[in-house]
C-alpha cells in the first residue's frame, strides 16, 4: 500500500514563506527515484489546480504560472521525500496541498485519487 505523509502546512500572513514536505512509501515495483513527483492544490469551492512537478533522473522542474518565481519544488530520493518551498505567499495560495507520484497529476494531467490527503495552507492577514 502506498502511503503519503504530507506536512508543513500552516496559517501565515501574506508575504511569508512555508516549506511543505511529502514522504511517499510503499511504491510498488520501482524505486522512488524512478518517478516524477507533483504537487497540486485545491482551494475551497474550486477545482484541483496543478502547482508543480519535478522529473525523475535530472530533476527538471515545472511550475504553474501562478507560482512561478515564488515556489521551488525539490526532491530527496534518499528520504523518499519531495518538498515545496513557498515564498511570498498571497491569499490566492490558500488551499489543501497534496502530492502525487508517477503519471498521476503530472504536469497538469489527469489527477486520480491516488495522492496524499494533503496539508492545509492558509494565507490571511
Amino acid at each position: 500500500e502506498v502511503r503519503f505523509v504530507e506536512s508543513g502546512g500552516d496559517s501565515v500572513q501574506p508575504g511569508e514563506s512555508l516549506r511543505l514536505s511529502c514522504t511517499i512509501s510503499g511504491i510498488p515495483f520501482r524505486p522512488f527515484s524512478d518517478y516524477g513527483l507533483t504537487w497540486v492544490r485545491q482551494a475551497p469551492g474550486k477545482t484541483l489546480e496543478w502547482v508543480s512537478s519535478i522529473t525523475e533522473g535530472d530533476g527538471r522542474t515545472y511550475y504553474a504560472d501562478s507560482v512561478k518565481g515564488r515556489f521551488i519544488i525539490s526532491r530527496d530520493n534518499a528520504k523518499n521525500t519531495t518538498y515545496l518551498q513557498m515564498n511570498t505567499l498571497n491569499t490566492d495560495d490558500t488551499g489543501m496541498y497534496m502530492c502525487a507520484y508517477g503519471s498521476n497529476c503530472y504536469l497538469g494531467s489527469y489527477c486520480g485519487p491516488d495522492r496524499g490527503r494533503g496539508t492545509q495552507v492558509t494565507i490571511s492577514s
